[in-house]
């Protein structure tokens, strides 16, 4: 399949959201790195199993909260590094159905819901395995940082137990089947985990065709000793656009997953400017929430998600089907592009103290409005000279603005042209 048709839905959608379930939710501790860190012994991290109930868990009623916020697709953690599955594995007793109250498979009813309501079905998957007997049977490719955990690497000075590797990849590919194979058709794969072994010893690209031999156009990040087909940066957001597509994933306070104690939520202000700034570069935007034990949603992250899921829900043409917009040099603040590039979107984070500035078009403005109101605003020109365009000031009422975020758009009856350069001195 061609690679645009591919990401053609990946590069509309957008926005979508990220899902950590799991056992770690019951402590509300840290997703299988908190036992790494020894913030707490491996027994007690494993035997929060026995609180996971799932009692509550309702995937359509996720499914119409993440719809009504605007999300084109989202991703639900099948396993972390603690190797907890939340379907019912074949190949192990660790996953939901045999080793906790859920006592259930809780992968389809998801991918059922999602899609049921429209929207694409994404599973992230972490390749390493601390809970798995086989795992730490061949030495990573760093020493230095994995050797002294002896659920990563055997310990320092034993060789290599390639019968005991084995039958690691052969549990490995098993699961990868399994979720490919049960549950429909699965839109897009998000590794997690590849730092520990090389891309040779995972067998990357003799798995990326296993893994496309179920669906030939499952889109997979690049979790994958940088294959795969977009970037994912975390947490951090990029300054400059990266180079093809990626996926900003960030989260609603400071955890990945439920931790009740976590009171650092970000403001719904400043979310949107993640979002902004995300979409503006011709990237995605991935906010990750991180349900109860039970199965349901914090009431302070569905609070925000609302919150955000309002401003963008009204504000959906200028992010949905857009691409990257202006740079930063041209106009302060994120801008997208309609695909026929005839409208151009200004994302305002303040309220004005005098007209906006806006340079570098050449192309002749035939209107501009506010999104969400239609209401049109008043625009002057400064005159250019010679090939250099001159500065379109545009007079933004204070009326007009969004707490969280006003977008202005600029339409032209021909594809936008752009100028750029130093100008020249006249004598």
């Amino acid at each position: 399949m061609d690679q645009n048709e591919k990401m053609s839905w990946f590069r509309d959608a957008k926005f979508g959201i990220f899902m950590h379930w799991g056992i770690y939710a019951v402590n509300g501790i840290d997703e299988s790195w908190s036992f790494y860190k020894g913030d707490i012994s491996f027994d007690d991290y494993m035997a929060q199993a026995k609180g996971f109930t799932a009692e509550h868990y309702d995937p359509k009623r996720w499914a119409e909260l993440f719809k009504k916020i605007g999300a084109k697709y989202t991703v639900l953690t099948t396993k972390h590094h603690d190797g907890f599955a939340l379907w019912d594995t074949a190949v192990s007793d660790w996953n939901a159905k045999d080793s906790s109250p859920a006592g259930r498979d809780l992968i389809g009813p998801y991918c059922d819901a999602m899609r049921e309501a429209g929207m694409k079905v994404g599973l992230y998957f972490s390749h390493l395995d601390w809970h798995h007997p086989d795992y730490p049977s061949i030495h990573p490719h760093s020493d230095e940082w994995w050797a002294d955990k002896i659920w990563t690497a055997p310990p320092a000075g034993e060789p290599d137990d390639l019968v005991r590797w084995e039958k690691f990849m052969t549990f490995y590919r098993a699961q990868l089947g399994e979720l490919m194979s049960r549950f429909g058709k699965i839109d897009l794969l998000w590794f997690d985990g590849d730092w520990e072994r090389t891309s040779e010893q995972w067998r990357f690209e003799e798995t990326k065709e296993y893994l496309r031999s179920f669906n030939p156009a499952v889109i997979m990040n690049n979790r994958m000793h940088g294959e795969g087909d977009y970037k994912t940066p975390e947490q951090a957001m990029p300054i400059t656009r990266p180079e093809g597509d990626f996926e900003y994933c960030v989260t609603l306070n400071n955890s990945w997953g439920y931790q009740p104690k976590d009171n650092n939520f970000k403001s719904a202000r400043s979310i949107v400017y993640m979002l902004a700034e995300c979409v503006g570069m011709g990237g995605n935007f991935l906010l990750d929430v991180g349900p109860k034990p039970d199965g349901t949603i914090d009431e302070r992250s569905e609070a925000l998600l609302l919150e955000v899921g309002d401003w963008v829900t009204k504000h959906g043409e200028a992010i949905y089907c857009t691409r990257a917009g202006l740079g930063h040099d041209l106009f302060s603040g994120a801008s997208t592009l309609s695909k026929d590039k005839k409208t151009l979107y200004l994302f305002y984070y303040d309220i004005p103290g005098g007209p906006i500035p806006l340079r570098g078009i050449a192309s002749e403005i035939k209107r501009i409005s506010v999104v969400g109101s239609g209401e049109e605003v008043p625009m002057q020109r400064q005159q250019g000279f010679l090939s250099m365009p001159g500065i379109a000031w545009i007079d933004l009422p204070k009326s007009a603005c969004d707490p969280l975020c006003t977008v202005l758009k600029v339409e032209f009856d021909e594809p936008i042209t752009l100028v750029a350069g130093v100008g020249v001195r006249i004598e």
